[in-house]
């Protein structure tokens, strides 16, 4: 299996969030924003439930989601920014089930991992992207935005559960140019 690129140009990832939306996939859509805006694995995203981000009781979503990885069995506790929140309430008058990215097909399950991939997959072309994407490519897409923004590598390092940089770092899809650009736009007069 092929390694999985981030989406690097925000642009493409506009582009495949606007074929979502103009062909009425609010549920592909929500499954692109979070994906790309929580750097949850496509497992822990699947499992997501309704009750997970919206309080049913008070009637609000809630600022965080509290989730224990299944690969790692930790326990992480993640703030639900204003585009995650924003595309779970365009999506919350059409929930159907319990699950978030609930299935249409199996009226008690969520989508499947290769219903996901056709999703990703659908939307990237659609987007005239030509890296490698799957599934992974949302949680990458993460953080190489985060860190060409300024996040901290030791942070990306905590957040995706890393022991090491160089695993960060190839994660990240950090390429020569990323390097270049570096040395090039460094001014210390």
């Amino acid at each position: 299996m092929a390694a999985a690129d981030p989406i690097r140009n925000k642009k493409q990832l506009r582009q495949m969030l606007d074929y979502c939306l103009s062909r009425g996939q609010v549920r592909d859509y929500a499954l692109i924003v979070l994906g790309v805006h929580t750097a949850l694995r496509i497992s822990d995203l699947l499992c997501l439930r309704w009750s997970d981000v919206y309080n049913f009781e008070l009637g609000v979503f809630r600022t965080h989601l509290a989730v224990t990885e299944k690969k790692t069995r930790k326990r992480k506790m993640i703030a639900l920014n204003k585009h995650a929140l924003q595309a779970l309430r365009l999506y919350f008058p059409q929930r159907r089930g319990s699950y978030i990215f609930q299935s249409n097909r199996h009226t008690a399950a969520a989508i499947s991992r290769t219903q996901a991939y056709r999703i990703i997959r659908a939307a990237a072309r659609a987007a005239g992207i030509t890296e490698q994407i799957s599934c992974h490519s949302l949680r990458k897409t993460f953080g190489y935005h985060a860190w060409k923004s300024g996040v901290s590598a030791v942070l990306l390092m905590d957040i995706y559960n890393h022991s090491n940089y160089n695993v960060t770092r190839r994660y990240l899809g950090v390429t020569q140019d990323d390097l270049d650009l570096a040395y090039l736009e460094i001014n210390f007069m």
